[in-house]
């Protein structure tokens, strides 16, 4: 009785949870205006009108480049940040771990804050690339942990080998380094593409005027009316929310079979 008790209230938590994601998208397809059921009839009238509003295209470009680059820079500098941790005696390496991982501890609305203030102190004025460098900040620590992860199983006799009959310690980490590593690289480029393109708090406090993201565009739309065109929004960040890492994490499993991990 109690198993069951536990498995019933864990269902009531995720009804909680997903009922309302389940709610978006049955009435993104919904052909009426009035978000209400029943439905009035399946349409794709709403996506149609997503596809040409120049507003929310433009944020959606906006949140792509920006996930872009930030899952570049924070995948290449967690790769590197994990090799010097994991690889190599660094004077205070606990400290430098502590303070790279520090940003997942802190709430990201004092992150946010923090960050806003420390550079009106610098007078610097909001612009795209802060906007990026906060991103980076809040995404480099995900990485950081899924790639430590990976490279603690890479048996360092393995690279020592590879040195051993020849090759550089730039042609071991690209040949044998980079490949072994390759499904925590891809996993955590994903993580932090997938979190900066759903990012909505940091955002707000970072980006310049006229500049918006999808979750930013969603927010301002929200202020003035619940527009049909917003269950469509919100379908299309679940899809790339939820299938973005779904996808990685199935790719992630291929490479790591064939690298023999």
């Amino acid at each position: 009785m109690g198993w069951m008790a536990i498995r019933g209230w864990a269902l009531l938590v995720y009804l909680f949870m997903f009922l309302p994601v389940a709610v978006v998208v049955l009435l993104s397809f919904n052909s009426s205006e009035f978000g209400a059921f029943p439905m009035a009839g399946f349409s794709f009238r709403w996506f149609v009108e997503l596809a040409n509003n120049e507003a929310i295209l433009r944020a959606f470009r906006t949140s792509i480049i920006l996930g872009s680059l930030t899952a570049l820079i924070s995948t290449t500098f967690g790769v590197l940040a994990s090799l010097a941790l994991i690889r190599y005696r660094v004077p205070g390496s606990n400290l430098i771990s502590t303070l790279l991982i520090a940003p997942i501890l802190v709430p990201e609305v004092v992150l946010a804050v923090a960050l806003l203030l420390f550079l009106n102190f610098l007078s610097i004025n909001k612009s795209f690339p802060l906007l990026l460098f906060g991103h980076v900040i809040f995404t480099l620590p995900f990485v950081i942990l899924v790639v430590q992860a990976r490279l603690v199983g890479i048996r360092r006799d393995i690279e020592e080998a590879a040195m051993s009959l020849g090759a550089s310690p730039v042609q071991t980490f690209f040949q044998i380094t980079l490949p072994l590593l390759l499904p925590a690289v891809l996993a955590g480029g994903l993580f932090a593409f997938t979190i900066s393109f759903d990012d909505i708090t940091g955002t707000l406090f970072w980006k310049p005027g006229g500049v918006e993201t999808v979750p930013t565009q969603i927010f301002a739309m929200l202020r003035n009316s619940i527009s049909p065109e917003i269950n469509a929004l919100g379908t299309v960040m679940i899809v790339l929310t939820v299938g973005l890492p779904l996808l990685g994490a199935a790719i992630a499993r291929q490479l790591a079979r064939k690298s023999g991990g």
